[in-house]
């Protein structure tokens, strides 16, 4: 007789108490012939590494997910990634997803919002509401929610080097609808340090940035306590050319930065940590994407449980947002990328994801058509009701090829971890080129094995069409979007106070030299009209601007 895993068998009864004390979904979560399924599968006989590296869902290492019933609780948020010209035609695109059975918002702004440049400015010309929608001021925020309660629906926001700004908007706007910002709920992507490791869009140096972090950290910990304050991306990680590893290393890397930045600031981290989550790509390798969600919820509880001492078991769990791979999408063959998309949304649910992006089929020649983004998000709910992977948690949890790959991608991440301790730690990495370096030369090796047809990129290195006609419907965004926010700017600042805008800029730059909390006086500088711009020149005034290192 095999002798007991007694922890085990403790954690299964915690396990099965769990469950019954969870939610479950009203729903037949028999197989399509009407066969009974468990809500999770594990061994009979585990080994003595069992528990320390798989376990149960809900449980440390959290390796098997969150949540201890997974998707028979509650589904994935199926949150499509929508922004595109000005505030009012992005509103109009938000009531139509969401009356689709979209069940979450997620911000896409165009490139002067996200570089901090209002309309009107100069390097905004021919940008405007091109990749993303405007948005500059209180104004534009109210319309961009125009009919929809901010507090009953989440919102992420996609936004980096401004994100205190945005979130100032967001806050603003949340009020003038009579709703108390505690009960807001969403994400501010808030990443500064994968825009200097992969997405380059900071405005300020790296220290001040992550001061901008903090001050939002502790703001909402303090006041709206629903709200997760960072997503930790790993997105544009991969986007820019890294491997699995790689992503997952960096950004995990990234977010324990965060965790050091908010400790010396005297946050306590039982109070901020649960509110940090994370934003991961889910690319064409099936299996390799899938371990690495699995080794990404090990190695956070881990580190947060052993290393930073935080104690509740909300701290140690990572949640994570997925969008598909924007870089795996071809021109060729567009509708190849329904199917392309399918298989890394598959992935990112096999994986365990608490929110889920996917991609159109046209996003390689246009921001998406109403079409092309019903279709994308028509591919979730058959993910969700037709596969019969939500009915079970982790059903590949045991596979030996998976959790061999999980293991491995654990054990190539920490040696990263080491590499850039060595260095110094995160911001001396970045100032030295080495995530720059490590990516690039990853991105350069994918490269040439589809040069060479060492990969096969259908449609693109084979199979190929000749003399291929694109026959979708393409979004375009004409030069009538910046004419109108360029008007808009141009009458706010004729009818506001000009006085209480300037008084307020005083006190957002009295701020920046004083090292108080910036949330309060932006906010009230939103509320007087001051535009985002405005807001970002004063404090460069303090802060100044930042150059990369070349790496080549």
């Amino acid at each position: 007789m095999p002798k007991k895993n007694k922890s085990f068998y403790d954690a299964k009864r915690e396990w099965e108490k769990n469950i019954t004390n969870s939610p479950s979904r009203d729903y037949n979560f028999d197989t399509l012939s009407g066969k009974k399924l468990d809500p999770l599968y594990f061994p009979k006989n585990p080994d003595d590494n069992y528990m320390d590296s798989i376990g149960f869902p809900g449980q440390f290492p959290f390796t098997r997910g969150v949540h201890p019933n997974m998707y028979r609780g509650k589904l994935w948020t199926k949150r499509q990634f929508s922004g595109f010209g000005t505030a009012l035609e992005t509103n109009k695109r938000y009531h139509s997803l969401l009356s689709k059975g979209q069940t979450g918002l997620s911000v896409a702004y165009d490139m002067p919002t996200l570089m901090g440049y209002d309309p009107d400015h100069p390097w905004s010309e021919g940008e405007v509401g091109k990749c993303g929608v405007s948005v500059a001021c209180l104004d534009d925020m109210e319309d961009l929610f125009s009919g929809i309660n901010l507090g009953e629906i989440s919102v992420s926001q996609t936004i980096n080097g401004p994100a205190i700004i945005l979130l100032a908007l967001y806050i603003a706007a949340a009020e003038k609808q009579n709703v108390d910002i505690k009960n807001l709920r969403g994400t501010l992507q808030n990443d500064i340090l994968k825009e200097f490791i992969a997405q380059k869009e900071w405005i300020f140096p790296p220290e001040p940035s992550m001061r901008l972090v903090t001050d939002m950290i502790e703001f909402c910990t303090r006041n709206m306590p629903k709200y997760n304050t960072v997503s930790i991306s790993g997105y544009h990680i991969r986007e820019a050319g890294s491997t699995a590893a790689q992503e997952l290393a960096f950004t995990l890397a990234d977010g324990f930065t965060y965790v050091e930045y908010a400790i010396n600031a005297g946050i306590d981290i039982d109070l901020f940590a649960p509110r940090l989550s994370f934003f991961f790509n889910s690319h064409l390798d099936f299996f390799e994407e899938i371990a690495k969600f699995r080794a990404a919820r090990r190695i956070w509880a881990k580190r947060m449980k052993n290393h930073y001492g935080a104690k509740k078991p909300e701290s140690w769990k990572l949640r994570f947002h997925t969008q598909t791979a924007g870089c795996s999408l071809t021109a060729q063959q567009p509708e190849n990328n329904i199917s392309r998309t399918a298989f890394q949304g598959l992935a990112a649910v096999l994986g365990g994801t608490q929110s889920l992006h996917t991609n159109s089929m046209d996003e390689t020649l246009a921001l998406p058509s109403e079409k092309a983004a019903e279709i994308a998000l028509r591919t979730q709910q058959l993910i969700a009701f037709e596969t019969g992977v939500s009915n079970v948690a982790d059903p590949l949890g045991g596979s030996w090829f998976v959790e061999s790959l999980t293991d491995e991608i654990e054990e190539e991440a920490n040696k990263y971890f080491d590499e850039i301790e060595s260095l110094g730690g995160v911001i001396p990495a970045i100032e030295e080129g080495y995530f720059q370096y490590e990516i690039s030369r990853s991105a350069s090796s994918h490269q040439k094995k589809i040069d060479t047809n060492e990969l096969i990129h259908v449609g693109v290195n084979d199979y190929i069409k000749a003399d291929e006609k694109i026959d979708i419907p393409i979004l375009e965004i004409g030069r009538d979007v910046e004419d109108y926010q360029n008007k808009k700017i141009s009458s706010l600042r004729k009818s506001r106070d000009s006085k209480n805008v300037n008084n307020a800029l005083l006190k957002v730059k009295k701020s920046c030299i004083d090292g108080d909390n910036l949330l309060p006086p932006i906010i009230e500088s939103v509320k007087t009209g001051a535009t985002m711009g405005e807001i970002v020149i004063t404090m460069k005034e303090v802060f100044g601007e930042w150059n990369e290192t070349s790496v080549f």
